[in-house]
């Protein structure tokens, strides 16, 4: 990266955080490897599709989007 570029990142930043926001940087699972598919499938394969349906049938109930809230 060259000064200049480097310089206006720093402005970039401060300008950020006095408008209150901060930079936060994540790292999560690339859905494009194969590897990582695979573990999510036997993931889903071990799921209990009985607490599964409990826990959507409680979100259901909870969620303010549901089909009884007025609208």
């Amino acid at each position: 990266m060259s000064a200049a570029t480097a310089e206006r990142m720093r402005k970039m930043r401060e300008r950020r955080r006095r408008a209150g926001l901060r930079e936060v940087r994540l790292t999560v699972p690339d859905a494009r490897s194969s590897a990582v598919r695979h573990r999510v499938a036997e993931q889903v394969r071990r799921l209990d599709p009985r607490s599964e349906d409990e826990a959507l049938t409680w979100i259901e109930e909870v969620s303010e989007f549901d089909e009884r809230a007025p609208r």
